[in-house]
Order: C-alpha cells, then structure tokens, then sequence
C-alpha cells in the first residue's frame, strides 16, 4: 500500500463521503447578492439583488442547487433598515422561498458618528448609540430565532498616540458584557477579528487572542469567530483553528479566499490546500471526541463574477474540500505522526487533497434529488437571465457592502 493510499475499502469510502456530506451546511450572506465594489468604484451587474426579496430569491435558487445553504446571512441596516418593524416582512419572505434567516450583523461602521469608533469610541453617547444598536440587532435574532449574533467592528486608530489603547479595551469589555447578558439561552455572540482595515495603526480587536478574550470575558455564550481573509500573509490559521478547538472557542468561519490582503475572492480560488488543512483540524478533532458547534458561513464580495454563479461555485468547492479532509485516514495518519515517518505522513495527507473527489460530490447529490453538476444546472435554467432582464432595466443600485 502506498502512503497515500488508505486501507479503508471502496465501500467504506463512499459511505463515510456521503455521512460527511450529509453533516455540512453552509451559510450564504445576503450582502453577496447585492452590488458591491472597492473604494475606487462599483461595477453594476444586472442580475445583482437590490432588495431583501430578490436576495431570498436568489439563496434559494443557491439551496435549490445545492441542497446545503438552507439559512440567510441578514445584515441589520442593509436588510432590516427598520430593525424590528421588518420582521414580519423577513418572516414572510422566509415562508415564501423556504429559507431561513441565518446569522444577524450588526452594523458598527457605516454611521458617520462612528469616525473614530463605534463600542470604542472616546465619546459616551457614542458608545451607547454604537450598544443600544447591539441590543436591537439581539432583538431581531430573537425574533426571527436566529441563533448567532456575527460581530465584527471596524473600531481602531490610524495614527499613534491619538487614542488610548487601554481604555478603548476596558469600554470594549463592558459592551459586550452588556450584549452578552441580552442573549437568549440559545443565542451566541461570534466576536470576529480583523488586524487591520480601516484601521491602519491599531485595530480594537485584531486577532485571534484579542477576540477570546473578549469573548471569555463577555460570557459562557460567546465564542470566535475566523474570517479565512482576516489575516497576515502567510499567516497560519489551520494552527489558529487547533488552538480555538483546543480551547473550545472556534464558533464559526467566514470563508473566502485571498492574495494580499481581505480580498474577499471565492473560497478555494487562490488555496484550495489552506481550506482543506482548517477542515483537517475539525475532522481530527470530532474523531478525537471534542464537542464542537461551528456556523459554516460564506462572507465574499462578487465584484467581477457573476453573483449566484460564484455563490454556487463557492458552495460546491466548500463541500468538495470538505470532503477530502472528511477521507483523510486519520487512524493511520496518526501512526505515522507518532513515529515521526515524515514523508510518508505529508503523503497520505497530500493524497487526500489531491484525490478527486468530484464523482463522490455528485453521486451524492443524484441521490438527494439534486443536480449532480450545480452550476451546469445554474446555467441550463436561465435563472440569472431571467432575473438580468427583470432587474437590469435599473440604471444603478445602492452598494450593500462596505
């Protein structure tokens, strides 16, 4: 047998694909529907959602593909403007298209009160304005029962000297202790880090110990939450990830791809490997016993693409590397860890993400009633020239992402 190679039969392969398969959902973001751009400008597509109901639509048709995106991403302001009055209208979009709202974010950086900070801001009024938002934003989970509550700010400081660090960490702490103690006993609060962008000198919080502190100190119900692009270079986060599962603070990915910096590219497009070495450390984990409850999410800005076809895209290669760490032999890959038999380790860990698992992927799909190629299936519809002509006659629409 070679080292590459597992000892399980074909069988067994197959079932423990399809078990895998079964047990992964993943999270779509509304704002991913929506117009987007960089800070140089914005590209108009005519199939992109400028509403909460063509969003619905268009995750549904993802879910109708791919049979794995059955929940929504909402973001307060850019969905619910109105904030608990648009919930019955969510609910009903819910019931129309069979999918369910997902994680609510709040929105702490688009106010321009928020210039120099939002829960860190020097300014008291400011910080309770940036809370009470928190408040409303829990609120709304609540009511439509969504669970998490994704937290990310884009509170830090440019320049040194101009604020105080240590403050800003002691107001940070009281604020999500205060948003803490609003949750209901089934809501999380996913405290996000980012190390830089829009904040160049210091950001509040900007990796992964910053955020399991204040998630520690917030409470028993807040956990991390890894954004794949929120990261230095070369940076990494399969390690990040052991140490969160290690500590039981890993709570929920947004997965995308990057070259430099928070390019928000499609997950898998520049380092399918890095993807599969972070669903390496879940899967070795569940074996090993951990108890783990990790939101799968997708957090991307389609600027080129097209905006459902790259979500699609996205879905398939999630569930695709997914599954190759799911068929990593483990049992045997520990042995050779353990005898430090170097080569032969790094190939039967290189041969489970170099297989293709693609026929598996769609078998399983043929066998849930869906298409076995989503995208082919995407394009065969005429569902994105359907909505291109129904939307396209709008000369422009307001960007929903920043």
């Amino acid at each position: 047998m070679k080292p590459s190679e597992s000892a399980l039969p074909k069988s067994t392969i197959v079932d423990q694909a399809f078990k895998a398969l079964d047990s992964f959902q993943i999270e779509i973001p509304s704002w991913g529907f929506a117009n987007t751009g960089t800070r140089f400008g914005k590209f108009v597509q005519a199939a992109a959602a400028s509403t909460i109901e063509e969003k619905f639509a268009d995750a549904a048709e993802v879910n109708r593909l791919t049979g794995v995106t059955p929940t929504l991403a909402l973001h307060v302001l850019w969905d619910l403007p109105r904030g608990l009055a648009d919930v019955p209208a969510v609910k009903q979009l819910e019931s129309r298209f069979g999918i369910r709202s997902g994680s609510i974010n709040p929105n702490l950086f688009q106010d321009q009160e928020y210039k120099f900070g939002s829960l860190c801001n020097p300014s008291a009024a400011i910080r309770k304005h940036a809370l009470d938002h928190m408040f409303d934003s829990i609120e709304i989970g609540k009511a439509l029962g969504s669970r998490d509550i994704s937290l990310w700010m884009a509170d830090g400081s440019n320049y040194p000297g101009t604020q105080s660090i240590r403050k800003r960490i002691g107001w940070l702490e009281e604020a999500l202790r205060a948003s803490h103690d609003r949750l209901a006993p089934n809501q999380r609060l996913l405290v996000e880090y980012k190390p830089f962008e829009p904040a160049f000198y210091h950001t509040d919080i900007a990796d992964w110990g910053m955020s399991s502190h204040f998630a520690r100190h917030a409470g028993p119900q807040a956990v991390v939450l890894v954004d794949t692009g929120h990261h230095y270079s070369s940076q990494n986060i399969e390690q990040i990830v052991a140490w969160l599962l290690h500590t039981g603070m890993l709570g929920g990915f947004h997965f995308n791809d990057r070259r430099y910096a928070d390019d928000d590219l499609t997950l898998g497009s520049i380092d399918p490997y890095q993807i599969f070495r972070i669903f390496h450390e879940i899967h070795a984990a569940a074996q090993d016993g951990l108890k783990l409850d990790i939101a799968y999410m997708i957090d991307q800005s389609h600027n080129l693409k097209g905006k459902i076809e790259a979500m699609v895209q996205t879905v398939v290669t999630a569930q695709e590397l997914y599954l190759k760490a799911a068929l990593v032999d483990r049992e045997i890959l520990s042995g050779l860890q353990q005898s430090c038999d170097l080569v032969a380790a790094e190939e039967l860990y290189r041969g489970a993400f170099w297989q293709d698992v693609r026929p598996m992927a769609a078998a399983w799909r043929e066998a849930h009633g869906l298409p076995a190629d989503p995208l082919a299936a995407l394009r065969a519809s005429g569902y994105v020239e359907r909505i291109s002509a129904e939307r396209g006659s709008r000369s422009s629409a307001v960007s929903s992402y920043a």
